[in-house]
């Protein structure tokens, strides 16, 4: 008979079990759980006991399991609400793991650690509004916690509430004055806010501090061409280009520029280069459209124009481009339908840089999470 099976054989109350934890024997003193919860299927205690030690041996999947059976054997159970939502965290299930941590949290409404984790679990759910809830006394209460800032940061830009996440940027470039990726998100928070010329002072500061920053020359670019600065634009779409060549983006205004300065011939290469790369950029079938519409290719026009208005049907542009291509055909009514759209839509707001940017927000890492 192995040793190992003489200490199982051995472990037949709590006692033995916590000693073989306090030991470090893991598995047997899991083994050893099992063995008293099976021998008792209704000790909630057990079953506790028995996910604690399997989170230690990052088992979360049956650690899970052993704390929702703890729980519906004993819903009051002390700390399991907040062992199950960390379990399910550290797992990636945010959703569930959010469940779990309001009712630890509501059990005991002064736990910091299940405040902080409830808001990061809806940060992960991409709930922002909610996160912010939890996130901003979390960061409050740990000023020096610059992961948790710039979590509650990237809450707050997604949520678009630019005025926290300008205050939240602000605070990390505090401690970090170099970092370019906070200048880069405080660029897109004062964009937000429509305060552009900010936003490129911060964005030179970002691509000063580290010029190969990925995406940092596309921002700075794209704040240039939404200000007419296209010369400036221009040169930093290419600066993009030259550290990462198939930007799509990059691509698709340096062609739209070129569209703008009155050479089709010269943007339809770049714009059929970014649609190459990405399907969903709109800018490149809006212009398309526009340019076929010139030449009096006015079916090409139709496919790139219908696309345009698919990706983005609040936009006004696409549909006055619509607008002028029923009328060159003749079709007066659909004429009249579209530019009647395009006096409704000048009432929406102007893109901003973050959804030029971002299409998801930063993910996050669970394993890395106390």
């Amino acid at each position: 008979m192995s040793a190992l099976w003489c200490c199982l054989a051995q472990a037949q109350t709590p006692a033995d079990a916590i000693a073989l934890e306090q030991q470090g024997n893991l598995p047997a003193a899991a083994k050893a759980w099992q063995t008293i919860a099976a021998r008792d299927p209704n000790d909630a205690g057990a079953f506790a006991s028995l996910g604690i030690v399997l989170s230690r041996e990052h088992k979360f999947p049956e650690a899970t399991a052993a704390y929702r059976h703890a729980l519906k054997l004993n819903p009051k159970l002390p700390g399991i609400a907040l062992n199950l939502g960390l379990s399910e965290f550290k797992q990636g299930h945010f959703s569930a793991a959010a469940t779990a941590l309001r009712q630890a949290l509501a059990a005991d409404p002064s736990n910091s650690q299940a405040r902080t984790l409830l808001g990061l679990s809806y940060y992960g759910a991409e709930n922002f509004e909610r996160a912010i809830q939890y996130l901003e006394p979390a960061a409050h209460a740990d000023p020096a916690n610059a992961e948790l800032h710039q979590t509650l940061a990237q809450s707050c830009l997604w949520a678009r509430k630019f005025d926290c996440a300008q205050e939240q940027f602000r605070q990390i470039l505090q401690q970090n004055p170099d970092s370019a990726s906070a200048h880069i998100l405080l660029g897109e928070a004062l964009d937000g806010l429509g305060r552009t010329q900010e936003a490129i002072s911060e964005f030179e500061a970002a691509a000063q501090s580290s010029p190969k920053e990925p995406n940092v020359h596309f921002g700075l670019g794209y704040l240039y061409w939404k200000s007419q600065q296209y010369d400036k634009a221009q040169r930093e779409f290419q600066s993009e280009l030259t550290i990462d060549p198939v930007n799509a983006q990059s691509l698709a205004y340096l062609g739209d520029i070129e569209w703008k300065n009155s050479r089709p011939d010269g943007a339809i290469p770049f714009l059929e280069k970014a649609k190459t790369i990405d399907r969903k950029l709109r800018i490149v079938y809006l212009d398309l459209g526009a340019i076929f519409l010139q030449q009096k290719k006015y079916k090409d026009a139709r496919l790139a124009l219908d696309h345009a208005v698919a990706l983005d049907a609040t936009q006004p542009d696409a549909h006055y481009q619509l607008g002028r291509l029923y009328q060159a055909l003749g079709n007066n009514a659909a004429a009249e339908k579209e530019l009647h759209q395009v006096k409704e839509l000048h009432k929406k707001a102007e893109e901003n840089l973050m959804g030029k940017m971002n299409s998801s927000p930063p993910q996050l890492n669970p394993s890395e999470q106390n």
